[in-house]
């Protein structure tokens, strides 16, 4: 454990954002799970509502420095053309 007191405070605000990162991912791969669910059902309605929504969610994630912007528009274009790749 640190001795100095600025290094203990780094500790603790490492914790709390590792916590959130991990939310925020988790959150990700789970709406990813539903678009790649409904591709493989091919339903192209469910794939559909849920791409949008995993955008959202994948954006978000982006902009609170989760994920790089680069990393997001790659996840993002995958999606996208597995929904299409059904239509």
């Amino acid at each position: 454990m640190a001795n100095i007191k600025s290094a203990k405070k780094r500790i603790l605000v490492t914790e709390t954002k590792t916590a959130r990162n991990k939310a925020i991912k988790s959150k990700v791969k789970t709406y990813v799970k539903k678009v790649e669910t409904a591709v493989a059902k091919k339903d192209a309605e469910a794939a559909k509502a849920a791409l949008t929504e995993a955008i959202s969610v994948i954006n978000k994630a982006g902009s609170k420095g989760v994920y790089h912007k680069n990393t997001c528009a790659r996840k993002i274009s995958r999606l996208t053309k597995a929904v299409n790749g059904i239509a």
